[in-house]
């Protein structure tokens, strides 16, 4: 799966590093502290400080072929809700009968984060037994991680990102869990990657530092992106690495108990490969991404037939993204024509988004440009570094003169200039979000250039992509996508090569991966329309136990793994919990209220003025009425808290202050700002 591309190289002198901690942040108590008029100037600063803008950078086998019985410990847990965040539609206290919320945010967030992990230890290995445990990919698309053990010994496979979504203001990504592998560091063999996306590689530079650098596996491609993501993230971590180079996909490598063997899968970047994985009890087919080519450009078309005479029992684990997709992919051949044509027919400058990690895709649009004797810019650092690799490695051929940098494109005819960007999931800052938006340095929009948005739409990208097709429209003449013209196949198989792939392999146990959860429900009736008994299909959570032992029986453990999100934030990691997420939303949705407070130690009353600072919520200078009753109500709560004696609870106090204020102020406006009260004794 290719993933939007956008996040830049880290830039570690423009953010102070974050210390970690357990993500339950609060704004610091300053009730009963005397503080010099400095600090408060500085605490009501702080308060007032926009945010800077952010980077946007997983039995024996009876011989009559019937699949032998499964025992499943327990059922999948239902998740619970958090019911301080009200989902989207329901009523509000106070609200109007027939009312409803305009929240943003519509999915409980504490919820979310802590997904089915139900806190229960899960436990030891028992002998002769094989463990599979997905550590993301599961319940989201990106974030791919799997884990295998078997004794003392441990493979995985993928270390992937996923990028956040609407509803985690500020998170820059989030990476698997991997506190499952706490102490186990030792024991892990490999990790083998399946290609160099970022939902399969993002992850690798934090995670594998974090578990002490195990040997790495994968192929030339896979392995040169993994080098510079981990050169990235730290300066000279790259040399740290323990590669182990696949240098043919005959190649058989023993990790432990594992025997590592690999094939050839197609998909949209070069060197993907699948993984099958020996052991003692049994085989595992990981296909990683894939797809079955239609009418293919190469003569030599990937076959999978191979798999089914691996010795069983067989787990095939296969990536269903495509479950609802019908019919056949689009033909390559008639996607490469359109492109060509596209190239050779535009009236003026050809603007291409698609994914940095397309590497496959943008080599073939180099290759016709300079055909067609047309210079080509590539705009985006991800994807600029993806080629340059590619072409050190040899995968892409290029004349000297046929690529140029974007500043150099006014000196030639717009109709001889390709722009190769990223962007294509209307990410913020990516390059074709600032072309549209008349941000970019050198280039700005015309009536005749021509937009193709070669690329998919992830799942979740689909109101932003809109709105950067809208923006395109308004400006230019010619924007072509999928609905217009066959110029996108994606690196996902289909449901009819699904079906195809589970009849050629005839695996005894069905595992779908890497998607959300009811792309894996899908593609387990797959399965079962084609006569797979129900009992040996898994659709896991993440965090999932599957087990399998000597005598073939197949089990699903009740307890699982934690796979909370680490949220990943400028150069925080896993810092950022559910409170700290749920506070920004409030701060997104209704804004914040400071309430400043002087109270004098002696006479415990109000010194001066009450400050009212308000952010996202109300203009001050706007409604003098709301901001006076507003003081008053403060006034009220200190003089009832400190005529009772001469010991006064500065926390109560505080408390009492942000409780009936949010209230008086939601009565007004039916909006929940977060309330700061500080309290200073002078």
């Amino acid at each position: 799966m290719q993933t939007n591309n956008s996040f830049q190289k880290n830039q570690n002198a423009s953010r102070p590093r974050n210390t970690f901690g357990d993500g339950n942040q609060s704004v610091p108590q300053t009730g009963g502290q005397k503080l010099t008029a400095g600090a408060f100037e500085g605490i009501v600063a702080h308060a007032q400080a926009p945010r800077a803008l952010r980077r946007t950078y997983e039995r024996t086998q009876p011989s009559s072929g019937t699949r032998p019985a499964v025992k499943v410990a327990t059922k999948p847990e239902v998740r619970k809700t958090n019911p301080s965040v009200r989902p989207q539609g329901q009523k509000t206290p106070g609200k109007k009968s027939g009312q409803k919320s305009n929240r943003r945010f519509p999915m409980p967030m504490k919820s979310r984060l802590e997904s089915t992990y139900n806190g229960v230890s899960i436990p030891t290995l028992g002998e002769k037994r094989l463990r599979i445990i997905p550590l993301g990919g599961q319940e989201e698309v990106g974030r791919n991680m799997t884990v295998f053990e078997y004794g003392n010994d441990i493979v995985i496979i993928d270390m992937g990102l996923q990028f956040p979504e609407e509803d985690m203001p500020g998170i820059d990504y989030i990476i698997p869990n991997a506190s499952y592998l706490k102490g186990k560091e030792k024991n892990i063999r490999g990790v083998i990657f399946t290609h160099g996306h970022l939902d399969h590689i993002g992850a690798a530079p934090l995670l594998l530092k974090q578990l002490g650098y195990p040997p790495v596996v994968s192929r030339d491609l896979t392995l040169a992106l993994i080098k510079h993501k981990v050169e990235d993230q730290e300066k000279g971590a790259a040399s740290r690495l323990k590669m182990v180079r696949i240098n043919d996909t005959n190649d058989r490598i023993k990790l432990g108990a594992f025997e590592a063997r690999f094939f050839e899968v197609e998909h949209s970047i070069m060197d993907a490969i699948g993984i099958v994985l020996l052991t003692p009890v049994g085989t595992v087919v990981h296909m990683g991404d894939w797809t079955i080519a239609n009418d293919p450009i190469e003569e030599k078309q990937i076959s999978y037939k191979h798999l089914a005479t691996l010795p069983r029992p067989t787990i095939l684990m296969l990536e269903s993204l495509g479950a609802l997709k019908k019919g056949l992919p689009p033909s390559e051949q008639e996607v490469h024509q359109n492109l060509k044509n596209l190239i050779r027919s535009v009236p003026g400058r050809l603007i291409i988004g698609t994914f940095a990690s397309q590497i496959r895709r943008i080599s073939y649009l180099i290759e016709y440009a300079e055909q067609l004797g047309k210079k080509v810019a590539l705009e985006g650092y991800s994807m600029k570094m993806n080629i340059e690799v590619a072409k050190e490695l040899g995968y892409i051929n290029v004349k000297k003169d046929t690529l140029i940098t974007v500043n150099d494109i006014h000196k030639y005819a717009d109709n001889q200039v390709v722009v190769i960007c990223t962007g294509a999931q209307g990410e913020l800052n990516a390059a074709l979000s600032r072309i549209v938006t008349d941000n970019h340095r050198f280039i700005r929009l015309q009536k005749n250039d021509t937009i193709v948005f070669s690329s998919s739409v992830i799942p979740g990208n689909e109101r932003t992509i809109q709105r950067l097709k809208d923006n395109l429209y308004r400006k230019c003449d010619n924007v072509i996508h999928s609905d217009i013209m066959e110029i996108h196949i994606g690196g996902h198989s289909t449901a009819q090569g699904m079906e195809e792939m589970l009849r050629q392999v005839e695996p005894t146990y069905f595992l779908p991966v890497y998607a959300n959860h009811y792309f894996l429900k899908e593609a387990a009736k797959i399965a079962f329309r084609i006569g797979f008994p129900q009992q040996n299909v898994f659709v896991l959570d993440n965090g999932g136990v599957f087990e399998l032992d000597e005598k073939n029986v197949a089990t699903v453990l009740k307890e699982k793994a934690d796979t909370s999100y680490v949220f990943i934030d400028g150069l925080g990691v896993g810092d950022i919990g559910h409170v700290v997420l749920r506070d920004r939303q409030v701060l997104a949705q209704d804004g914040m209220v400071v309430i400043t407070a002087i109270i004098d130690s002696k006479t415990k009353n109000i010194v001066g003025n009450i400050q009212i600072t308000s952010r996202g919520f109300i203009h001050v200078k706007e409604n003098f009425d709301l901001v006076n009753e507003t003081k008053r109500k403060v006034e009220k709560v200190v003089r009832e808290n400190t005529s009772k004696g001469s010991s006064i609870d500065w926390d109560l106090v505080r408390n009492q202050i942000r409780e009936v204020i949010g209230q008086f102020l939601f009565t007004k406006t039916e909006r929940r700002p977060m309330v700061l009260p500080v309290v200073i004794e002078v």
